[in-house]
């Protein structure tokens, strides 16, 4: 992803030096905190950790991709201190934890909107509405749906070459809640992966492509891709086909496939003070590098309430473990605690 974000804001930097500061007594060895899981929250993660090792070089942060579930099953088997989700813990997950006796905090980081795109050669599609997506991602459209004007009969009678996270990703989880209405459901004849550089690389080269992944992808390759306004006929605002922005996502009219970020924290590795100051420091910085990554920024208070999860060690998800879910507010679900 987006190289060059180790360059010092102003705000960044005093925190940094703090940071620094806050570490000077710990050991001279080289300490690690281990990060794996989604790949749409990674270029957060990974940038948040570049601006932190500036100043505290004896501390090193490894972030990897195994998607949202294979970071999950690292997490709960006690093998890393923090998991990127780009959707909430869900009931399998919970249980994986509980059995091997790791608690954690739940703190969302930014907004997303999932972006769907097409190749820039592709001059038939001007938006989608979601039932039509439905129509094409559901399982039964498998062997059915296969061709550009089976979708309508105005488009060209061309094959439609799918492009989509693997399933292990909390992209594809949200997705299919949000469009087949339900999670892990959807045809399986689509090319798959669990990193969206490929997906993108994929759609770029293939006139026929339709595919999703988180906005920053899109922002990061905008000039490779094309965007789709997608029209949530459920919402009847009006407004039509809505591309996602900061703008759409921030004022919950891209719907339904605007979504929370999140990073979850092991409680026994916040004893950790390297793990807790680097928390700290995502918590104070995540609205600025979620912005500069191709992210929205979460409202208000939003972050203060995080962090005060983390000062009280607060366990658990406030979505109650049970997955991805459509149109919530994160300030509200966090106020209300």
């Amino acid at each position: 992803m987006r190289k060059g974000l180790a360059t010092k804001h102003s705000g960044v930097l005093g925190v940094v030096l703090l940071t620094g500061l806050a570490l000077a007594g710990c050991s001279k060895e080289s300490t690690i905190i281990a990060v794996d899981g989604s790949s749409t929250v990674y270029p957060i993660t990974e940038a948040v950790a570049e601006q932190f090792q500036q100043s505290n070089p004896n501390v090193k942060v490894t972030v990897g991709i195994s998607g949202t579930g294979g970071g999950f099953k690292k997490f709960c088997s006690g093998e890393t201190d923090i998991s990127d989700a780009s959707r909430p813990i869900k009931p399998s997950e919970v249980e994986l934890c509980q059995k091997n006796g790791i608690e954690y905090v739940e703190l969302p980081v930014a907004y997303d909107g999932l972006a769907v795109v097409v190749n820039p050669n592709n001059n038939w599609v001007d938006h989608l509405t979601a039932a039509e997506l439905k129509r094409i991602w559901e399982p039964g459209a498998q062997g059915k749906i296969a061709r550009w004007n089976q979708v309508r009969p105005r488009w060209p009678n061309k094959e439609i070459h799918l492009f989509g996270p693997g399933v292990d990703s909390g992209t594809y989880d949200y997705f299919t809640e949000a469009i087949v209405h339900k999670e892990h459901s959807s045809r399986g004849d689509f090319t798959s992966s669990e990193d969206d550089n490929v997906l993108v690389q994929g759609i770029a080269t293939d006139e026929a492509a339709l595919g999703f992944f988180g906005l920053a992808y899109y922002e990061e390759n905008r000039n490779r891709l094309k965007l789709v306004p997608i029209d949530d006929e459920k919402a009847d605002n009006g407004d039509g086909p809505i591309p996602p922005s900061l703008e759409t996502v921030m004022k919950g009219t891209y719907q339904p496939l605007s979504r929370p970020l999140f990073i979850y924290v092991r409680k026994q590795a916040l004893d950790r003070p390297e793990v807790a100051t680097f928390i700290r420091f995502y918590l104070q910085n995540a609205s600025e590098l979620a912005r500069e990554v191709g992210y929205i920024p979460l409202p208000g208070r939003s972050y203060e309430l995080a962090q005060a999860r983390v000062e009280k060690r607060q366990t658990g998800s406030i979505f109650g473990g049970k997955g991805s879910q459509v149109g919530v507010s994160i300030e509200e679900l966090l106020a209300k605690e």
